[in-house]
């Protein structure tokens, strides 16, 4: 009879903790530098329209955490189009890390400039800091005006 309370009561707190279970959110970083907007007039188009109709802007979206480290991306966008997407911050402190994400940060740089939004394909083995490039490029975009 003990063994069957010790089992229904081991049970219970096994529940009751794997109920109170909070999986990782992210956020913004808590004291991460602001992001910034820098807006440059561009050259204007030759031909027709009028000199310098566009803007080219650089815009540094919020770093949001990852269980690796945190990631910021900064995007560059010339006639409300990315042109470019960079990650300036990324998990580097270990081997693993270097490794993973040599290969997956270039990728979402390009996936980034080609979708032209943050609609973009995970890379598959970097999922965390896929998911963390996804968010501060969402960031950057909304900053943008773009979001």
């Amino acid at each position: 009879m003990r063994r069957v309370i010790l089992a229904i009561v081991t049970t219970a707190v096994a529940l009751v903790l794997l109920l109170s279970f909070k999986t990782h959110t992210q956020s913004a970083v808590p004291g991460s530098p602001p992001s910034s907007v820098v807006g440059s007039p561009a050259p204007g188009p030759t031909g027709s329209g009028p000199a310098g109709s566009g803007v080219t802007k650089t815009v540094t979206g919020k770093a949001f955490p990852t269980i690796y480290g945190p990631v910021q991306v900064k995007i560059t966008i010339t006639h409300g189009r990315i042109t470019a997407a960079t990650a300036v911050r990324y998990p580097q402190g270990t081997q693993r890390d270097t490794q993973i994400n040599s290969y997956a940060i270039p990728l979402l740089d390009q996936r980034a400039v080609a979708a032209g939004n943050a609609k973009i394909d995970a890379v598959s083995g970097a999922t965390y800091t896929s998911g963390g490039y996804i968010g501060s490029l969402q960031s950057a975009l909304d900053q943008a005006g773009m979001g």
